[in-house]
């Protein structure tokens, strides 16, 4: 969208588009969650092997970050309109490959290919947004595409079970495709805007691709962090070895890759680290809130997911509000501002006990989630206001990757680590068996000790995963000082 922003409906009407797009891509992103149940059985795929079933999930995850800084840099050279069809378009073939796979292998495959279209969708229609809405006004479009990003991943479980349920898991992936189409349909008049004369850095392309693969998987292995082999050590090795070539070749390149004013912008590096510990966070939490539910508390796995819900559910809430104050408060105050309130919703849920109920429960998820939200909007505004226009989408994609980073690495440590302390929580206790010299009253008091032990250990346990989220947060308060301070009078709205 070259030349003067649109007006009125005409930019208004992009933002809905592009909206609708990025929230059924990131549907896809958690859809497989309640639908992986069902998917084994019907691909002859045991329980025995759910670590191979992962991989549905996983690879999604690897082709997303891998994929979207290449797309992204592809739809600032070639148009973001032309860009964000074809991601579309190659979305809508690999939901097909999907609905038809055959076997586990297959599928797999085919979220890889639904991940290259998906994952691009978030930072070119960012920067669609912005070309929309320029001036003060950006930051509340990109708000309102945050919000729809994370409410497609906060739907997703719930949309992937309902289908489920009417039509079965492949109906999940057929319904992708008319989805995509129509919204190909509609962006068909959008123009081109592409550079002249200005080229495609494949080299630079293959070198972050390759290196951003091996730093995710290395961090996705939970033996980085209890050194039970060196396989992660030395792919992480490689991969850093790569991104220092990839630093190097972009140094020399006539159109890099990266934009070369952003890792000399203070700013944009802070707002890298904040979105890196924010991704590692939210996902220790994500992940604790069902497990505790569905352990300790002995509640179902639907019960669980709805406590997850009442913070994923305030996070859109978060991003459009933070969208309208980004540029009155200032991108700084904004960001820690939504820091500190995520962190106190966070510090609130590691004082959680058995007994735990509402409103307490509520307020206190719904306090972590708004907090959440609220940073989405100025971290995003930051980054792409740190480069020119012909980087737009790069520099909303690299502040995507660094999120999705984070929640690999989070994700990791939050296995290996949890599982070595209630291993030492819990190693000396005995499970007691019943025995001729032992009465039945006498056993059931030792079992009930004995249970009561584990559970006062998971309890600890948990608690200090909302602990460690936390920490995290405020960790984030460090960077985040380096954030622009200036507030903006906001431009009126678009006429």
């Amino acid at each position: 969208m070259a030349g003067d922003a649109p007006t009125g409906w005409r930019a208004w009407l992009p933002l809905a588009i592009v909206s609708g797009a990025v929230l059924t891509a990131a549907l896809d992103h958690t859809v497989v969650v309640t639908v992986l149940p069902e998917v084994m059985p019907d691909l002859k795929v045991p329980p025995t092997e759910l670590d191979r079933a992962a991989w549905i999930i996983t690879a999604y995850l690897l082709g997303f970050t891998a994929a979207i800084p290449l797309t992204a840099r592809l739809a600032d050279v070639h148009g973001h309109a032309l860009l964000f069809r074809a991601s579309l378009l190659v979305f809508a073939v690999g939901s097909l490959a999907a609905a038809v796979a055959p076997n586990l292998e297959f599928l797999i495959g085919a979220r890889v290919v639904q991940a290259l279209g998906g994952g691009a969708t978030i930072p070119v229609g960012m920067a669609m947004a912005v070309h929309a809405f320029p001036g003060t006004r950006r930051a509340i479009a990109v708000g309102i595409i945050g919000a729809c990003a994370e409410a497609g991943m906060v739907l997703g479980p719930l949309y992937g079970g309902v289908i489920t349920n009417l039509w079965g898991w492949r109906w999940v992936f057929w319904l992708d495709i008319p989805q995509a189409l129509i919204l190909i349909w509609a962006l068909r008049g959008f123009p081109v805007a592409s550079l002249p004369g200005v080229r495609m850095d494949w080299v630079g392309g293959a070198l972050m691709v390759a290196g951003l693969t091996m730093l995710v998987f290395a961090t996705a292995q939970q033996s980085a962090f209890d050194a039970s082999s060196p396989w992660p050590y030395a792919l992480g090795g490689v991969g850093a070895i790569v991104v220092g070539l990839l630093v190097w070749v972009e140094s020399r390149a006539p159109n890099p890759l990266l934009p070369p004013s952003f890792f000399r912008s203070r700013q944009a590096t802070a707002a890298l680290v904040v979105k890196l510990l924010m991704g590692a966070s939210l996902i220790m939490a994500m992940v604790t809130v069902p497990l505790m539910a569905n352990t300790v508390l002995a509640q179902s796995p639907l019960e669980g997911g709805l406590r997850l819900m009442r913070m994923t559910s305030a996070m859109p809430v978060g991003a459009v509000i933070g969208g309208f104050l980004a540029y009155r408060l200032g991108e700084r105050s904004l960001t820690m501002f939504g820091l500190a309130i995520g962190s106190i919703g966070l510090l609130y849920m590691s004082g959680w006990t058995i007994d735990i109920a509402d409103p307490q429960m509520t307020l206190h998820l719904a306090l972590a989630g708004f907090g959440f939200g609220l940073v989405i909007a100025p971290v995003f505004v930051t980054a792409m206001d740190a480069t020119t226009a012909d980087y737009q989408a790069t520099s909303a994609s690299l502040v995507t990757a660094a999120r999705m980073v984070g929640m690999t690495f989070g994700m990791a440590a939050l296995a290996a680590w949890g599982v070595g302390e209630f291993q030492t929580a819990t190693q000396g206790l005995a499970l007691p068996l019943p025995s001729p010299d032992l009465s039945q009253a006498a056993y059931e008091a030792q079992l009930d000790v004995y249970t009561s032990s584990v559970s006062d250990a998971s309890i600890a346990l948990f608690r200090d995963f909302f602990r460690i989220s936390a920490m995290l947060l405020l960790a984030a308060l460090l960077p985040a000082l380096a954030l622009s301070g200036r507030r903006r009078a906001t431009a009126s709205s678009p006429a």
